[in-house]
């Protein structure tokens, strides 16, 4: 629509640290985890705790960890989106102006912010990358986005993406990826759908995030036609003590041998790209819990990162998410 301002697009995932090494990490780490959404311990308490005790230890071995995936181009998670928002906004096309941002890290969120103003967007539409909400993931963006427009005297029209964990084409994308794999490496006796965690009495206290999880694989299951017995949800990357929600990937995986299940398949539809979490934790380090338990066959399901189907699916969504251009 010639003369029209653009509608800014603003894709926001994690965030990565800048470097594999100790004291990239730090940084990012500090930043993450003492945001109150994300930790909603006594304040005082937690900060003694992470800087004391939870940064000096972590950041070396979390450094390790980043080091095993780092690619040439970089954090995997950081390489992946900014490919996904390469082609959601060729998908778009001229009509809108799409930027990427970290909640932590960067491209930082503010700056992105600064951009898609600076090319005339008086109307954002906000996709946190994360399908199924959690106060832990997209309330951050939101607090975000909301600390950078208190310095915006003309604010913008806002079209916030609070989940899209049932939006058919998200969950058709996840289902054809499974039918990739399947036709490419064949089927095995269980399909696992391994969630990131939260602690549980965030959920007790009305986060929706294990519903949505739930909503998820019900949806991408009942498209692959599965039975009850070919499939299970289960929860990874816990941290602390307290009871997080369950069952337990890890747990799970080190009982299944034992139980006759030796061939598994893990996806992580909670991740819209591969980053630390899917490609050491789940591909490497629980391939290693299983095996040694007496699995046989261990495979990972890549994450859609740039896949065709997932870009359309999210410029659906930003399509879907704002009114008329003025």
């Amino acid at each position: 629509m010639a003369g029209s301002r653009p509608v800014g697009v603003l894709l926001v995932n994690l965030g990565t640290p800048d470097a594999p090494t100790p004291a990239a990490v730090r940084r990012y780490l500090r930043a993450f985890l003492g945001d109150r959404r994300v930790v909603d311990l006594p304040w005082l308490l937690w900060k003694l705790l992470l800087e004391g005790v939870i940064l000096p230890l972590r950041s070396r071995r979390v450094a390790k960890n980043y080091a095993s995936i780092w690619m040439s181009e970089g954090s995997p998670l950081r390489h992946y989106s900014l490919l996904l928002g390469r082609r959601v906004a060729e998908l778009l096309g001229s009509d809108y102006r799409l930027e990427l941002a970290m909640t932590y890290g960067q491209p930082a969120l503010a700056d992105a912010v600064t951009r898609l103003r600076q090319q005339g967007c008086d109307e954002l539409v906000v996709v946190p990358l994360y399908p199924q909400y959690s106060c832990t993931t997209t309330a951050p963006v939101f607090d975000a986005l909301a600390r950078q427009l208190m310095q915006v005297r003309d604010l913008p029209a806002l079209h916030l993406v609070r989940n899209y964990h049932q939006f058919p084409p998200y969950v058709a994308a996840l289902a054809a990826s499974i039918s990739r794999y399947w036709q490419q490496h064949g089927r095995v006796q269980k399909l696992i759908f391994s969630f990131h965690g939260i602690p549980q009495r965030y959920a007790r206290a009305g986060d929706p995030y294990p519903q949505h999880c739930e909503q998820t694989v019900a949806a991408v299951v009942n498209l692959l036609g599965l039975s009850d017995d070919e499939y299970l949800l289960c929860y990874q990357s816990r941290f602390g003590r307290e009871p997080w929600l369950q069952p337990y990937t890890d747990e799970t995986l080190k009982a299944l041998p034992a139980q006759g299940v030796t061939r598994v398949q893990l996806i992580c539809p909670a991740f819209a790209v591969d980053c630390l979490e899917t490609l050491e934790e789940v591909a490497e380090e629980n391939r290693e819990l299983f095996l040694h338990a007496g699995g046989e066959q261990y495979d990972y399901i890549p994450c859609l990162n740039d896949d065709s189907g997932h870009a359309a699916a999210l410029a659906d969504l930003v399509r879907h998410s704002h009114g008329p251009k003025p």
